[in-house]
């Protein structure tokens, strides 16, 4: 894998991931990219898809529901309910 393809992506937001693996679709769809040069930003595409997985991932699991009493009130809140 090329250095582009394995840069740290520890500190990118789920928004800088998302535009950038939405760039370098846009590039592969265009192709005019080179055999080598699209073998290498495919690969870091998958390994910004991975990383948008696993942020929403994350985020999934800090979200949580509100709990609500007979009255209809707010009475606490549960973790979210998985499918």
């Amino acid at each position: 894998m090329s250095d582009t393809a394995t840069a740290d992506l520890s500190g990118y937001s789920f928004e800088k991931a998302v535009a950038e693996l939405e760039s370098i679709v846009a590039r592969l769809e265009r192709g005019d990219v080179a055999l080598d040069e699209s073998i290498a930003i495919y690969e870091r595409g998958e390994l910004l898809k991975k990383h948008c997985e696993a942020l929403l991932s994350a985020a999934e699991n800090r979200i949580e529901k509100i709990r609500l009493d007979r009255a209809g009130k707010p009475a606490g809140a549960e973790p979210l309910d998985r499918e």
